[in-house]
């Protein structure tokens, strides 16, 4: 028997090269006379925001700028892109960039179009809109941010918080790979790692909403992202891999966002806020001792995956077992593309693991989700064992 579940997503999405260049006639329903674009000065010193801004100019369209989105953003730089954009007073906004770009942009089109205190959106269905026009154009296969209706933000004491509601999902999601192309290989292993770390957790989620929807797209979006990554990492400029890759994270978001993530994250975030390591990487540290750590209860669903991305783990018959193969070999993997595989290597230290641990239980959000209870103590022996 199918259980009742929703399932939501952006209103529409284009998957196209050269997309992001076209912006104008692509979103001409959504932007109206002045568009506010948010992004990061990577964008800007890379040249991607060249052509969308063309694009939009061109089409007669004011057009204004904020490139002050970080890593991890912080609320202040939140603070900073509401307050331009008030001086500016927009009909739409535009996120370009990365996972935290599109997440500030979520974030701004909602604080300006609806007036409505910030402390009071945190949380799961809590953000009651308006919000301005919003279309996000992703530069990165990982986050999947185009199509959640998830934003992050980090407020005090390096603690990560969420507004989580479907009035946050864009109207407009353009993936255009070619913004892709050339991405550091770092950045694209951290990346796909993460997005698969969002397929993962999405099918196996404890979560109500758990789906046959999401968990059909985590399935092709791992198939997706498995079969690419390598290739992605090691031929930068080939863009049938890089498209693939774009497809797969937007899938894997789509699964997540209604199927939402769990302990993997939730121990990543105290990685990421604390000690400033990308969220992407952030998750690969941590997963497979998660999964091996979730195997006892969530052996079905994982051993279910492992072959999507591991052919050859189909012959292990033992659920359990291939499981913990499947963890082993993430963690290979990870390793193979050139990240980072223990927390030691990236600053972090055995007398910092009592206060992440004690971070990672603020995360209820998330841990609720997951498949197996997750104590301080659980949550403590999790890095102890990722070290």
């Amino acid at each position: 028997m199918i259980g009742a579940f929703t399932f939501n997503t952006s209103g529409r999405i284009v998957f196209e090269p050269g997309a992001a260049g076209e912006l104008s006639r692509h979103a001409a329903p959504f932007l109206g006379a002045r568009v506010l674009i948010v992004t990061d000065p990577g964008i800007v010193k890379a040249g991607l925001l060249e052509a969308p801004m063309t694009s939009l100019t061109d089409a007669r369209h004011a057009v204004a700028v904020f490139d002050g989105v970080t890593a991890d953003p912080l609320r202040s730089v939140l603070t900073a892109a509401v307050d331009q954009g008030r001086a500016f007073q927009p009909t739409s906004v535009v996120g370009l960039g990365g996972g935290s770009s599109l997440d500030v942009a979520k974030l701004v089109a909602l604080l300006l179009g609806s007036g409505e205190d910030l402390d009071e959106a945190w949380g799961v269905g809590n953000a009651k809109g308006p919000r301005l026009p919003l279309v996000l154009v992703p530069t990165t296969a990982g986050t999947g941010s185009e199509v959640t209706p998830i934003s992050i933000i980090t407020v005090e004491d390096d603690e990560k918080r969420g507004v989580v509601s479907p009035v946050i999902l864009p109207d407009l999601a353009v993936l255009d790979a070619d913004l892709t192309l050339g991405l550091p290989a770092h950045v694209t292993a951290a990346t796909g790692i993460d997005a698969m770390v969002h397929a993962i957790e999405g099918y196996a989620s404890k979560s109500a909403n758990n789906n046959p929807v999401s968990r059909t797209l985590a399935v092709e979006a791992l198939k997706l992202l498995g079969a690419n990554i390598r290739t992605a990492v090691d031929e930068p400029g080939n863009r049938d891999a890089r498209g693939a890759m774009l497809l797969g994270s937007m899938l894997a978001g789509m699964a997540f966002a209604n199927s939402p993530v769990a302990a993997v994250h939730a121990l990543a975030y105290p990685i990421g806020g604390t000690f400033h390591v990308p969220h992407g990487l952030s998750n690969a540290l941590v997963l497979p001792h998660v999964l091996k750590f979730n195997a006892a209860v969530a052996a079905g669903p994982y051993s279910s995956l492992a072959p999507q991305v591991f052919p050859a783990l189909a012959e292990i018959e033992d659920p359990i077992e291939r499981t913990e193969a499947f963890a082993r070999q993430l963690q290979g993997l990870a390793a193979d593309l050139g990240l980072e595989t223990r927390l030691r290597e990236v600053g972090i230290a055995a007398g910092d693991i009592p206060q992440m641990a004690k971070d990672a239980m603020k995360q209820t959000r998330l841990l609720i989700n997951n498949p197996r209870d997750v104590t301080e103590a659980d949550a403590r022996m999790i890095y102890e064992a990722a070290l």
